[in-house]
């Protein structure tokens, strides 16, 4: 679909049916025809920080954040885990529900506390019978969020652990539209799949460049241009991937 032919709602312009507004880029983003057929169905939730919205296995509800950020974990029989891929407002969790499947393989948790809505797998499926518009978007995002997975699993192989943390950071920024993220080494280190000293050395170096400020519990973005230079190319192939859903132009 050409870019010119998406409809723009600004935030807040939308409700769900007990008057909560909306934020969701996909929400936003979608047809009003088929937005009026899925908005009997969200149901407004608090996200908070640590809260696991579905484990490996059947998918009961998806989420669209409003606010907010959800990892996406791979869980290994050991117990090792590490992050495939984030989602803030920008989509939603429980991609195979969209294309009519009811089971993942990712564990789905949020980092940053924020809020959301959630919809009825079966009611999701239901409302996409007769909501073309919506199931482009929510397609869409599936395409992209493919492509970010495959991206973020080559540069936790191929790129150094600064550069890693450099893409992480402004990923997150960019879907939390904040200069202080509220987590720990420990959180970071369990995200790019390596440990605690080794994240530590590599938030050193940013700190001493005067990059970011770590206190305890919190990472704040200084420069955000000297952060972009110490990323790897990751980032911004993967910052195309947003601006393909539109992302940009919504919060513009």
């Amino acid at each position: 679909m050409a870019r010119k032919e998406i409809q723009i709602v600004q935030s807040g312009e939308r409700r769900n049916i007990a008057g909560q507004s909306v934020r969701n880029t996909i929400l936003l983003l979608t047809s009003d025809s088929d937005y009026s057929l899925l908005r009997p169905h969200l149901e407004y939730v608090n996200l908070q920080n640590h809260l696991i919205l579905h484990e490996a296995g059947k998918l009961k509800f998806v989420y669209f954040p409003n606010r907010g950020l959800i990892s996406l974990v791979v869980i290994m029989k050991s117990g090792k885990t590490v992050e495939a891929g984030i989602v803030g407002n920008e989509g939603f969790t429980g991609i195979p529900a969209a294309v009519g499947l009811s089971r993942t393989t990712l564990q789905a948790v949020v980092q940053i506390t924020g809020d959301g809505f959630r919809v009825k797998v079966g009611a999701l499926q239901k409302t996409l019978e007769s909501a073309p518009h919506l199931r482009l978007m929510l397609n869409r995002f599936a395409v992209v969020q493919g492509m970010q997975v495959a991206q973020t699993a080559a540069c936790n192989r191929l790129h150094h652990v600064k550069q890693r943390l450099a893409r992480w950071l402004l990923m997150t920024q960019d879907r939390t539209e904040s200069g202080s993220l509220p987590i720990t080494h420990d959180f970071l280190a369990t995200m790019l799949g390596t440990d605690r000293p080794t994240v530590s050395l590599a938030a050193g170096v940013l700190q001493r460049k005067e990059i970011i400020e770590y206190t305890r519990g919190a990472v704040t973005i200084v420069n955000r241009r000297k952060l972009e230079d110490s990323a790897c190319e990751c980032y911004g192939v993967i910052r195309r991937y947003d601006d393909e859903l539109g992302l940009k132009q919504v919060r513009e």
